[in-house]
């Protein structure tokens, strides 16, 4: 544990560092974003004096460092408010999103691709093969525009897109809004997942412990559940911990399909209007949430596989 946390530290540290240099790499300076067309000389100085933009950079640094320990990131260029609570409220959409797509996408792709591998000699098993790969080819914009095609503007069942003012404070309100933008992330993450519970399960199913389980009097389905799941799951939990940060970072795209007040929307907004406290915290904010999530895998797996639990001075 206390490896992981530092490795988890370390990584965070160096992630802080490369944010640091890639925006000091973008062209133009910070203070642009507080100038207007025509500015002198005094009002260009003071600009920058107030974004720090004519430090030095190893003081610039060692003030960012600071900040972000504190968790301050400062203040928005163009809407002068608190960054954090701004990042804060648009989690309160990115994260549901998220993690309501993860879950559903985990419904679909475990029982179907258990199905595929162990009857993959029957028709709907390989169907199942081919669907998958279908999916994984299919952009999820294009899976997001048909779902508002059909589901939006033909049937009217759920809003094309937006999400309600007063928030979850309307919870309907807001599972309507978020529906198809699930349903669109779940749809390609579950065709993804299905490949990988395919192949774990295809490895189960040729095991010696399986064969011995059976021998021993338990039955297929019984060996499996008992013996089969546990050991197939050590390796797709990595891969979990991968979906879910890839479709955390991804939701920009359908936060974008379906007008989301979003993490991804707030930092292309950020981006278009050169607002670098906003580029800045959402970037942060995402990198430790990524870093979080493998840290989080890798305890999972820890917690279902013993072996890995084992000192490195108990081993032969």
């Amino acid at each position: 544990m206390l490896r992981r946390l530092a490795i988890l530290v370390f990584s965070l540290l160096v992630a802080c560092v490369v944010l640091f240099v890639l925006l000091r790499l973008l062209p133009g300076d910070p203070a642009n974003a507080l100038i207007s067309v025509g500015a002198d000389e005094a009002q260009i100085a003071a600009a920058r004096r107030q974004v720090g933009s004519d430090l030095p950079l190893a003081q610039q640094f060692l003030h960012f460092i600071t900040s972000l320990a504190r968790f301050d990131l400062g203040t928005s260029f163009v809407s002068r408010t608190s960054v954090l609570d701004e990042i804060m409220a648009r989690l309160a959409v990115t994260v549901p999103l998220t993690l309501l797509s993860f879950l559903l996408a985990i419904l679909i792709a475990a029982p179907l691709g258990i199905i595929a591998a162990v009857k993959a000699n029957r028709w709907y098993g390989a169907a199942i093969s081919v669907i998958s790969q279908l999916g994984i080819a299919i952009p999820v914009f294009w899976v997001g525009i048909l779902l508002v095609t059909v589901f939006a503007v033909n049937l009217r069942l759920f809003p094309s897109g937006g999400f309600p003012p007063q928030g979850w404070s309307a919870p309907f309100e807001a599972l309507r809004a978020l529906f198809l933008p699930i349903v669109t992330i779940a749809i390609v993450m579950s065709a993804s997942l299905l490949r990988y519970v395919r192949s774990a399960t295809q490895d189960v199913l040729g095991s010696d412990y399986l064969r011995t389980a059976r021998a021993m009097g338990s039955g297929f389905g019984e060996a499996l559940v008992r013996h089969g799941i546990r050991n197939g799951a050590v390796p797709v939990v990595s891969i979990l911990g991968i979906e879910l940060a890839t479709t955390l970072l991804g939701a920009v795209v359908v936060e974008r399909v379906f007008a989301l007040p979003g993490l991804g929307s707030m930092l292309l907004l950020a981006i278009e209007q050169r607002d670098y406290p906003n580029i800045q915290g959402v970037l942060f904010i995402s990198t430790l949430l990524v870093l979080l999530i493998g840290f989080l895998a890798d305890l999972a797996q820890r917690l279902i596989d013993p072996r890995l639990r084992e000192r490195s001075g108990d081993r032969p």
